[in-house]
């Protein structure tokens, strides 16, 4: 296949994805995740239900079809932290992402996201906490492999706690976006809270013989 028909192939189903993943969100954000079947949201984009599946395999996977970059992209900021750096300074900057998108995001369209509907949703806040339990994995086996000496549970324990300030910091901007709370001073709180909580892991890393 010519790389230009390849291109241009690839690109389509980039737009179908995010189309389908659009649509979704609106349904959810209208219904809730537990109201709305990959049925529903077939029928809503105009496509078969097959369609949807081909593209996301689960439904959880409309809400959670980042998931896997997110990881990844932990993983590879642990991994290229500066010399000297802790992986509690590198996440920080992510977890200001998360907080700074609650003055962005459209609200109405945040309702049917990750943020808000694993507060809602039992079955979505299983997956979610099975996401959260990879990305801990994640980011422990990059603080082994860049810390030397230190002890594999350690770097579990730590990098447990770690996500676990960036699940916090979820929550509560979900929450925002379900009571439709205004970015002042829910942003400021939420974002001062978890600076003191990785400020704290920062100095507790470096306690670990980290470089």
């Amino acid at each position: 296949m010519p790389r230009r028909e390849a291109g241009l192939r690839d690109r389509k189903k980039a737009e179908t994805r995010e189309r389908l993943a659009d649509v979704a969100a609106a349904l959810f954000a209208d219904r809730g995740y537990d109201a709305v079947s990959v049925l529903d949201v077939a029928r809503a984009a105009d496509v078969s239900d097959q369609t949807v599946y081909n593209y996301f395999p689960a439904k959880h996977d409309l809400v959670l079809d980042r998931a896997e970059e997110i990881r990844l992209r932990y993983d590879r900021l642990v991994r290229d932290r500066a010399p000297g750096a802790s992986p509690a300074e590198v996440v920080r900057a992510l977890v200001h992402e998360d907080v700074d998108r609650l003055r962005t995001e459209d609200r109405a369209l945040a309702r049917g996201e990750f943020a808000a509907l694993c507060l809602g949703s039992p079955v979505l806040r299983r997956y979610a906490l099975e996401f959260r339990e990879r990305q801990t994995a994640t980011v422990a086996a990059a603080v082994v492999d860049t810390t030397a000496g230190v002890e594999a549970l350690v770097a579990h324990a730590h990098a447990a706690a770690l996500v676990a300030v960036v699940q916090w910091v979820t929550d509560q901007v979900g929450r925002a976006v379900l009571d439709d709370l205004p970015f002042d001073p829910v942003g400021g709180t939420t974002r001062r809270s978890a600076d003191l909580a990785l400020d704290d892991l920062d100095r507790h890393f470096r306690t670990l013989g980290a470089p």
